[in-house]
């Protein structure tokens, strides 16, 4: 199949953009719509990722104000191969969300207003949903791509570790983000991956890597992850295993000890790093900017870093008290040290089949229904998608049943560098599966 994008003449294009404002009033899925004259393949990026002339928030109010004179790696490579970028979508503040509500203005699901888009790259999976033939290109730290892509019914890819330059990246945490894409097809997030893919001079993360297409016909069912999932979800995910038997895939259950320890190891390793990449944010040189220089030190840094919100503030404090002196070494290094083993044993499955789970482990709920959950159940609601990220395998969550019209997303996870793998493994599941969509624009 040849991959297909909304591809527009300029003459069309303030059509769609007047589509997507109507939208947009509705659904809050971009913090910003160029109406600039453009042609090419249209796609958006996620408000983290720097595109030149447009605003990067990361819908943060510290960084209102912030416009970019340069394009992160990712974006120079897909403009120079023709494509032209919409808008930035909208997401949780910095990253640091998976309902898509840690925002000033919160994206709703595209199915169901009432219902929350996930996070954080929740504008990139609503916008996506809405368009035709679209791929935006998003970021995720621990699940921030899966999860939206699952509740909004659409497909993400997260790519191995480092094959995708950080460059321009509006960074969380350091060792864990990595940019990626939520698309409709197949074809059309393997157009793009691979005009994206490769190292890069500007990131010393990135690395020039060979990527395969090993295509096992195994399935590993982790048993151990599969506790604290809701029972509906359980029914649905067995017959999605029945589906796949009747394909051909092989699936056995299996237990990788340590996985169940994936969730605070992350949040431990997350909250450090993104305590020291918040630092930079301090009134003088990204957005916000503070204009009263005769107040004190103490008072200045304070009246810019109130710009953060809730969550970011929690994070800061956290993450700060997880490096100190006395902590460090009880907390931190052995998150490390779990890390590292959690990624032996997954690899050691991983280099004989796929690892396949739920997306989440409920259903897309309402937004009235998780606004007021405390932050340690929300971070539980990362326990399938933290794993391979705090790992940095591939994995992607592609939808495969609906339930009361909402979708519900699966979550294959490959070794590391076979990330073409899960393209395939997505075009034989699109031949028999058809995907729902509300009225698209474009």
């Amino acid at each position: 199949m040849t991959s297909k994008f909304l591809q527009l003449e300029k003459a069309e294009y303030a059509k769609l953009v007047e589509q997507l404002k109507k939208e947009n009033e509705r659904l809050n899925a971009f913090n910003f719509i160029d109406e600039t004259e453009k042609d090419g393949k249209i796609i958006s990026v996620k408000d983290n990722i720097c595109v030149k002339g447009m605003p990067a928030t990361a819908s943060s109010r510290i960084l209102h104000g912030y416009v970019p004179g340069f394009n992160a790696t990712v974006v120079d490579r897909l403009e120079k191969s023709g494509f032209s970028v919409v808008g930035k979508t909208n997401m949780d503040e910095f990253g640091f969300g998976s309902f898509g509500l840690n925002s000033e203005h919160p994206a709703k699901n595209p199915f169901d207003e009432d219902y929350v888009a996930g996070g954080s790259s929740s504008g990139s999976a609503v916008a996506t949903a809405v368009m035709k033939n679209h791929v935006s290109i998003a970021e995720s730290t621990g699940g921030s791509i899966s999860a939206p892509a699952a509740f909004c019914g659409v497909v993400g890819l997260t790519p191995t570790y480092g094959v995708m330059s950080r460059y321009g990246l509006i960074d969380y945490a350091s060792s864990l983000d990595k940019i990626g894409f939520i698309g409709k097809s197949a074809d059309n997030i393997r157009d793009v991956m691979e005009k994206t893919v490769g190292g890069d001079e500007k990131d010393t993360t990135s690395l020039s890597k060979h990527i395969s297409n090993e295509n096992p016909r195994r399935l590993y069912v982790v048993d151990n992850l599969m506790d604290g999932v809701d029972e509906g979800v359980k029914d649905r995910f067995e017959e999605l295993l029945s589906k796949l038997s009747s394909m051909g895939y092989t699936v056995e259950h299996i237990s990788i000890e340590y996985l169940e320890y994936s969730v605070p190891a992350y949040y431990i390793l997350s909250m450090s790093e993104a305590s020291t990449n918040l630092a930079k944010y301090q009134g003088f040189k990204y957005g916000f900017k503070v204009k009263d220089f005769s107040l004190n030190y103490n008072d200045f840094f304070m009246s810019a870093r109130k710009q953060f919100g809730k969550e970011a503030k929690r994070r800061v404090i956290l993450g700060t008290f997880i490096r100190s002196k006395s902590i460090k070494q009880k907390y931190y290094e052995k998150s490390l040290a779990l890390r590292r083993s959690i990624i032996d044993k997954m690899k050691k499955i991983l280099e004989n089949g796929f690892i396949i789970t739920p997306t989440m482990p409920i259903f897309t709920p309402k937004i009235n229904e998780v606004s007021d959950i405390n932050p340690v159940e929300a971070y539980s609601m990362d326990m399938l998608t933290v794993p391979p990220n705090l790992c940095g395998f591939p994995h992607m969550s592609f939808p495969y049943f609906y339930e009361k019209g909402m979708p519900l997303g699966a979550q294959v996870i490959t070794d590391h560098f076979n990330d073409y793998s899960l393209l395939d493994f997505l075009s034989e599941w699109e031949k028999d599966f058809k995907y729902r969509f509300k009225k698209e624009v474009g």
